[in-house]
Order: structure tokens, then C-alpha cells, then sequence
């Protein structure tokens, strides 16, 4: 082939590729299924013989998704895992958030990196208030849904009034794509809308059985009174196609799974500093929206997680570290799959890749191939809860310094190091934050901590002229501190006391939220 037909048939390629990929997020409140979900879905891809049950004993509780030893204990989901898997000649990225409230800034981080989410509901339940918050960060993204009403095998509420509460609560459209048929202990499997068929246990029932007159009663309702799916409200986050079934009697899954090969939305564009980076342009560029550390403890190893945001990777090929202006060498990118691990010989714009790496990464950075850029929308949030650190062996001093730092660059805390010389303080969303950090530290360190009040409750970065931000700590030095990029952050006993510093200092300028990557202080 000459050099001109490569040259065109580069981005051809690249593009065919990135056309292909679905990377997306599941979000629930607790206990709706959403790992259970996760399980059928790389089951039903073929990705795993044998799918965990949270609820389950023994081997069979060993899900996938959640590897860490005190999310098995609990079954619960406290760190975002990554899954690579293909399906329907599509590459699907899947990544498991934590469903608990006390994680929430790992699920903010990890929704900048997909494409779309489906979100799981209770159908007896129906919306319940975590599956709310999680919606609204969609929806300041424009991240489109597919909706999926979990446990029609178990009493639910009618399938209409779950509709009409998705439309109410959330001013989101909805467009059944599947229909139950049955409910209950009589729910057989779901009825493809679009195809006309049955899909479940049940591939075939008599007209006359109750199960599929009572269907065709609530499909003329469905035709007459909801709206067909439109691609384009999809899109846009404004309508959502609604799936039923039973993720636990693996019904309803490869309806989802089909769904998304379909319809589900191919890799966006992402917003940068500068300009939107879309995900076929030439140039390689990445996002690190996670940092896991520790994944195999014989090895001490540290993982930065990359939403791969435009181009054509490669192993080995060198990219700019936008932060420190140096290159980087990606000498063994990774696929994951939960805990474990393939060699990615090359990715695309979409997929999400790990790279080792001793503590240069951080999240927030940006790779790029040549241009200076920074993506954007990866915040910190001010914690709600602040601790000091009590450590109960003193010659493990040094050990902890290095395992709280590495801990706070993967997101389990924030790291706070008063200005006045006293033991650091963790910031945290949810007291279930601090039971993360004590085991990690205890299991991966061989450090044992303890917790003890402070007298502060709320942390502000510091923003403004750099003299009058200097003149500001050293007056308060008793309630500053410096956060894990070294930046400012002013610590206040009470919101009345928060809100009187403020008005005493016009010039300067109090966050709760910090853009990370950035400079703060002018």
C-alpha cells in the first residue's frame, strides 16, 4: 500500500474502531442490584463461567467487581472498578461505581469518564434519593440514561407508576423498549417492544394464559399514552429507554447488553481548558480519573486509571505529562478486568487503560501526544467530616506519612498537614471513608491508626494575590493547612465562623469546590 492510501486509511481505521466502543457507568441507590447487575452483564458477555451473588455464601459471593477485602466482607462497593470486555462486535468499558453516599467523589471522578450510565431501580422501591443525586451529576454532564427496574421477579410496584415517578422525579422522558410479563412469582421473562418478541424461561405462552392478555392490555396503554425512543433525546439527556427484568434470574440483561450495542452512545467529546477534544481526532490525548493503589499487595503496585479521550495509543509510545511538562514513557498500559489484568498492545478514543506508575500520576492529569491542554471537570470536594490521625505505634511514623499520601493521591481521603506543625487531618464525605482508610492502612501498610476529634468542621481552599494569601495564614495559622498539592486551605470551627472570615477578608476568595490540575492561588 502506498504511503497516500495509509494516510487515508488511518483515520478511517481509527475512526471504525472508536465507533465500536461503549463506555459506561451503572448507578443505584444501595442495595438495588446494581453489582448483581454488573455480574449478569459480564456473564452475559461472556466475560466470566460463573457470576457472583452479593447476598451469596461462599465462593459464589466472590464477585468480580468488588475485590477488596472489606468490600467482601460488607457487600458493598466502595471503589470504582474498571472492566474490559467485548460483546455484539463492541467493545464495552465498564466501570462499577460505589453505590454508598460516603463515596460520592469517586462516583463524581468516574462519571467524567463515560459515555453514558444505566441506572438500576428498585422496582419496589423505585426512585430512592442516592439514585437522585447520582442522576443530577448526569445530568450536569448531559450523560445520557438507560433506566433498568430491577426485581420484577419480586412484589413491585405497577410498572406505569414507576414510569410516571422517573418522568416526575427526574423531568426525564421515559420510553419503554421491554415490557414485563407477569409480576412477582408469575414474572416470566419481558416482551421486546421493538422486535415483538419474548424474551426469558419463557420463549412462548398461550394467548389465552392471563400473563399475555394482561400484556396486551398494558401495551395498547404503552403505544398510546408514552413517546417512541428518539435517538436524539437520548442523546441530549432528555429521554430515557427503560429496560425490566431480574439482574438476580439473569432476565432482562442481554436486553440491556443488546441496547447498547445498538443505541448506546459512542465515545464523546471532552471538554478541555482550551477547546472540546473529540475522541477521533489523530492526536493521542488522556485523562487520569482514578488512581488505585495497592491492587496486588506482593508488589506494592500504583495504577493510574486513563480514560483514553481521543486518538490512537500504542504501547510504548511517549505522551507529554501536562502537569510537570515531562514525557512519559507507556511502556505496559493495561486492560482490567476487576483485579485482573491483560497488556494492551493499543486503545482507543473511549477506552479505559491502567498504567503503572510510582506516584508521577495524579488524578486530574492530562497526556497528550503534542498539545498543551488540560481536560476539565474533575473536582475535589470540601470534606464534611474532619479527623486527626492518631497512630499507635510512633516508629511507624515515617510508613504512615508515605501510606496517607498515597492513600489521599488515589481519592480514599484528603490529606490536610496543619501549618502548625500537628498531626495530619483526613477530610472525608462519609464516616464509612474512615473505616476504608483504617483497614487499607492496617492490611496494605501494617499500620494501625485511630481517629480523634478536631475542632474544625468545614475546609475552604484559598484563592487570591499570593501576599494577601500569605498575610491571611500567617494570622491564622492555627486554622491553616496545606492540602496534598501544597495549595492553601483555611479550617473553620463552625459555618457562623466560615461565613464571618469571609466578610473580613473581601479580597480573598473561600471554595468548597477546587478544580484539580489547577493553580490556586494567582
Amino acid at each position: 500500500m502506498s504511503e497516500t492510501a495509509q494516510a487515508s486509511a488511518a483515520p478511517t481505521s481509527i475512526q471504525s474502531e472508536i465507533a465500536r466502543r461503549r463506555t459506561f457507568a451503572i448507578i443505584s441507590h444501595p442495595d438495588a442490584g446494581k453489582t448483581t447487575l454488573t455480574e449478569r452483564i459480564l456473564r452475559a458477555g461472556g466475560a466470566i463461567q460463573l457470576a457472583g451473588n452479593v447476598r451469596a455464601k461462599g465462593e459464589r459471593r466472590r464477585t468480580k467487581s468488588d475485590w477488596m477485602g472489606i468490600e467482601r466482607d460488607r457487600g458493598i462497593s466502595v471503589v470504582t472498578s474498571v472492566m474490559t470486555f467485548e460483546y455484539g462486535d463492541c467493545v464495552f468499558n465498564l466501570l462499577d461505581t460505589p453505590g454508598h453516599e460516603d463515596f460520592s467523589e469517586d462516583t463524581y471522578r468516574t462519571l467524567t469518564a463515560v459515555d453514558c450510565a444505566i441506572m438500576v431501580i428498585d422496582a419496589a422501591k423505585g426512585i430512592e434519593a442516592r439514585t437522585r443525586k447520582l442522576f443530577e451529576i448526569c445530568r450536569l454532564r448531559d450523560i445520557p440514561i438507560v433506566t433498568f427496574i430491577n426485581k420484577m421477579d419480586r412484589e413491585a410496584q405497577d410498572s406505569f407508576a414507576l414510569l410516571d415517578e422517573i418522568a416526575s422525579t427526574l423531568a426525564l422522558d421515559t420510553s419503554p423498549a421491554t415490557w414485563p410479563v407477569g409480576r412477582a412469582a408469575q414474572f416470566v421473562g419481558t416482551y421486546d417492544i421493538r422486535t415483538r418478541e419474548l424474551h426469558g424461561p419463557a420463549k412462548e405462552l398461550p394467548q389465552s394464559d392471563p400473563r399475555m392478555v394482561a400484556l396486551s392490555e398494558e401495551l395498547e396503554l404503552v403505544e398510546a399514552a408514552l413517546p417512541p425512543f428518539d435517538r436524539e433525546a437520548f442523546d441530549a439527556g432528555h429521554l430515557t429507554p427503560v429496560f425490566f427484568g431480574s439482574a438476580m434470574k439473569e432476565i432482562g440483561v442481554t436486553d440491556l447488553l443488546d441496547a447498547l450495542v445498538a443505541y448506546g452512545p459512542a465515545p464523546r467529546a471532552q471538554p478541555s481548558e482550551s477547546r472540546e477534544v473529540k475522541a477521533d481526532e489523530e492526536q493521542v490525548t488522556a485523562l487520569i480519573f482514578k488512581i488505585q493503589a495497592n491492587m496486588d499487595p506482593n508488589h506494592r503496585d500504583r495504577m493510574a486509571f486513563a480514560r483514553v479521550c481521543s486518538g490512537r495509543l500504542t504501547r510504548g509510545m511517549r505522551l507529554r505529562h501536562v502537569r510537570t511538562g515531562k514525557q512519559f514513557a507507556l511502556h505496559t498500559p493495561q486492560f482490567f478486568f476487576a483485579r485482573d489484568r491483560q497488556l494492551a498492545e493499543e486503545a482507543f478514543g473511549g477506552d479505559v487503560v491502567g498504567i503503572p506508575n510510582h506516584g508521577t500520576l495524579r488524578i486530574g492529569d492530562t497526556l497528550s501526544e503534542s498539545e498543551d491542554l488540560r481536560f476539565t471537570g474533575v473536582p475535589h470536594f470540601a470534606p464534611e467530616i474532619l479527623r486527626r490521625v492518631r497512630l499507635d505505634d510512633a516508629m511507624k511514623a515515617k510508613k504512615l506519612r508515605q501510606a496517607l499520601v498515597e492513600l489521599a493521591e488515589e481519592g480514599v481521603v484528603q490529606l490536610f498537614r496543619p501549618q502548625d506543625g500537628l498531626p495530619p487531618i483526613v477530610g472525608v464525605v462519609g464516616t464509612l471513608q474512615l473505616d476504608v482508610l483504617q483497614s487499607r492502612l492496617k492490611g496494605e501498610y501494617g499500620v494501625s491508626i485511630g481517629f480523634e476529634s478536631t475542632p474544625f468542621t468545614m475546609a475552604r481552599w484559598i484563592t487570591g494575590d499570593r501576599a494577601k494569601v500569605e498575610a491571611f495564614a500567617m494570622t491564622n495559622r492555627s486554622s491553616m493547612a496545606d492540602d496534598l498539592d501544597g495549595d492553601p486551605v483555611f479550617l473553620s470551627s463552625s459555618a457562623f465562623m466560615m461565613r464571618r472570615t469571609v466578610e473580613m477578608n473581601p479580597d480573598l476568595a473561600f471554595h468548597d469546590i477546587k478544580q484539580i490540575g489547577l493553580a490556586s492561588v494567582n
